[in-house]
């Protein structure tokens, strides 16, 4: 069986809370050993703490504010967040970033919040997980701020242009590939054909942007082997190396053991 990490999802949330359980054996039994779990805020960090705390070694939890919980003052849920930074070891801040989606309302707050919790992932020496939705750009040119000092992490969800993909790994940071790339008109495959293997990771963003054949359903972890096999096709290599080249990268960016 493939050795698959499921790099992003959201096992916590109550879209999981009368399933959450078979939802994980079923993610185990299809190969998925570990699954990472990004933080949102402080509405969901207990829940998804005693997730990681149920299924040691399966769950391994992260810790930041996502970009859609910063409001006019941002600063309580920041302050939770660095608490519980210095309170234990997380693999990673995250997710962070901007989100111009929605609401425009907060884009000042939503960039103060970006650039302290890079901050403190430059300070503990950890990764930032990034949020990007409708900013890659602006992303990008926060990250490019904190280059100099080793800043490094993962653009999630990845759907930009080749050139993008190209700016963000010459960055040093990975692209996150999920469902989107099954969707037909995404245009990802063309965007990430000439980014080399090592600089991508598998994630599902459970329970969000479901692959086909279940796209419109609910997301999970156990759907990694559709990515995997749509990733396959893109890049003219098996499964097999697929699986082997992913995992690497997401031990070596979240410096988890290897199993």
């Amino acid at each position: 069986m493939m050795n698959l990490i499921d790099s992003h999802c959201h096992l916590y949330v109550n879209s999981f809370k009368s399933d959450q359980q078979e939802t994980l054996q079923r993610a185990i039994s299809a190969g998925i050993g570990r699954m990472l779990l990004p933080a949102i805020d402080s509405e969901t960090h207990e829940s998804m703490l005693q997730l990681e705390a149920d299924f040691p070694g399966n769950c391994l939890a992260m810790m930041g504010v996502h970009p859609c919980s910063i409001t006019a003052d941002p600063n309580s849920e920041l302050d939770l967040a660095f608490q519980y930074l210095q309170s234990r070891p997380f693999i990673a801040v995250g997710e962070i970033g901007l989100d111009f989606h929605w609401d425009l309302s907060f884009v000042d707050q939503q960039y103060e919040a970006f650039r302290r919790q890079a901050r403190w992932a430059v300070d503990l020496d950890l990764p930032i997980v990034i949020h990007s939705r409708k900013s890659t750009d602006e992303c990008i040119r926060v990250v490019k701020e904190f280059y100099a000092n080793g800043l490094k992490g993962v653009f999630h969800c990845f759907s930009g242009t080749a050139d993008q993909a190209k700016q963000i790994i010459d960055l040093g940071f990975y692209l996150g590939i999920g469902g989107v790339l099954t969707y037909k008109n995404s245009g990802l495959d063309e965007a990430i054909r000439d980014i080399p293997l090592e600089w991508l990771l598998l994630e599902t963003d459970a329970p969000y942007l479901t692959p086909v054949p279940y796209r419109g359903k609910r997301n999970e972890p156990s759907y990694i082997p559709y990515i995997v096999d749509k990733l396959a096709t893109v890049k003219q290599v098996s499964h097999e190396e697929i699986a082997r080249i992913t995992t690497a990268n997401t031990e070596n960016l979240f410096r988890l053991q290897s199993k």
